[in-house]
């Protein structure tokens, strides 16, 4: 199969993991994709939890290799004017550019939309901030925790009520969100250069991302400036949505819009009395009664471990799923199945699994091209494919621009 984006070549300019994710997602689908890192590596290799490995052999950065597998790496010291010139050479031959520089900091360097237009007319220029090109916080630096979890409210409607500690967040969730936004603008913006011949540039912020992810909500406060209350077990609307915890302590999760789930639930879980008794018959009944319907509902549940309710609802077609830890969905027959976790081999032989793109293509070659490079691995190869010499090479190492 053809890889989609063979041929398609992309500058990278980008540390953490959002906009290198999205460059990843282009290097999955064939583009050739060259990271410009500082002489000292993007901050992010080895900056999460590193998987165990055997005593004596090399560890596995997962993180990072998730998120720059399939790149080659060049490092170049961009506060170095030949540093800058060299990456500003290198965004001339290509198609996309992708940074997550700050406005201010991309034009101090010359690599903002207008200068690198200025090299190559029909550049695709693809930024990635916390807050957007325009405003008063276009120039603050913002990472997921603060951009789209923080300011885009995704922290708070996620807390319980009562003032309660909000939720311990994990890493990367708004950074990949934001992610799949900076990959389908730069392909759309790919289309747009075929179409009409004419440079494009595309911006996506973490606030950007938060906004449509919380857009339910949001859409709703935007015309009636009301906050939605936050709702716990037992302020919930309906009573078939939520998690209750089985006789083992494991969590099952339910979502079965009613009024028809609600007959079938009540004779699976041992109470048909539920189904006539007024404070349950309807789903506004159940709304008001809500407190006192979860203890009951708490207490049917803690009668059986999570498998046996499970065989019980796959027998009547419910829809409901487990609260699965993160061993268990690296071990989900489904998710294999699914091919949701590829294998990388590394030029030493040795074979680890990751996680795939969220997308196939039924006639595309899509999946990780190899592993992530060192630090600098193709600095020589890529500069020599610019024209660089060995003399020049030598010399941009030794005055600490190249490493």
């Amino acid at each position: 199969m053809a890889a989609p984006l063979e041929g398609v070549r992309v500058v990278e300019v980008a540390t953490w993991m959002a906009a290198p994710g999205a460059a990843a997602l282009m290097a999955d689908m064939g583009a050739d994709v060259v990271k410009v890192e500082p002489l000292r590596g993007d901050p992010m290799r080895g900056a999460t939890r590193q998987p165990r490995v055997p005593e004596g052999e090399a560890p596995v950065d997962a993180a990072f290799q998730m998120d720059n597998r399939g790149k080659r790496s060049i490092a170049v010291a961009l506060d170095e004017a030949q540093g800058a010139d060299l990456v500003r050479r290198l965004a001339a031959r290509a198609d996309v550019f992708l940074c997550n520089l700050l406005p201010t900091r991309q034009a101090r360097f010359g690599l903002d939309a207008p200068a690198l237009h200025a090299l190559n007319p029909r550049l695709v220029h693809a930024t990635l901030t916390g807050y957007g090109p325009s405003g008063p916080d276009a120039a603050r630096p913002g990472y997921d925790l603060t951009a789209f979890f923080g300011r885009g409210a995704v922290l708070d409607a996620m807390s319980e009520p009562a003032n309660s500690a909000p939720p311990r967040l994990r890493p990367a969730q708004g950074d990949h969100t934001a992610a799949l936004a900076l990959f389908g603008g730069v392909l759309a913006a790919l289309r747009l250069v075929e179409a009409t011949g004419e440079g494009q540039v595309v911006d996506v912020s973490l606030l950007a991302a938060a906004a449509w992810t919380m857009s339910s909500d949001l859409s709703a406060t935007l015309v009636d400036g009301v906050t939605p209350t936050p709702q716990g077990r037992i302020a919930r609307p309906h009573a078939l949505h939520g998690g209750f915890r089985c006789a083992d302590r494991r969590w099952i999760l339910l979502f079965m819009p009613e009024p028809r789930w609600w007959p079938p639930f009540c004779e699976t879980v041992g109470h048909p009395e539920w189904v006539d008794d007024e404070r349950f018959a309807t789903v506004g009944a159940r709304a008001a009664n809500m407190p006192e319907l979860t203890r009951l509902m708490d207490d049917a549940f803690a009668t059986r471990p999570l498998s046996e309710w499970s065989a019980l609802f796959d027998e009547r077609g419910f829809i409901w799923g487990p609260a699965s830890t993160v061993s268990e969905f690296a071990a989900d027959e489904q998710a294999a199945a699914d091919g949701l976790f590829p294998t990388i081999e590394e030029p030493s032989g040795r074979r680890f699994r990751t996680v795939r793109a969220p997308l196939r293509l039924r006639g595309g070659d899509v999946g990780p091209r190899g592993p992530a490079p060192g630090v600098g691995e193709h600095t020589a190869a890529v500069l020599t494919e610019l024209g660089v010499t060995g003399d020049d090479l030598a010399a941009l190492t030794r005055d600490g621009v190249i490493a």
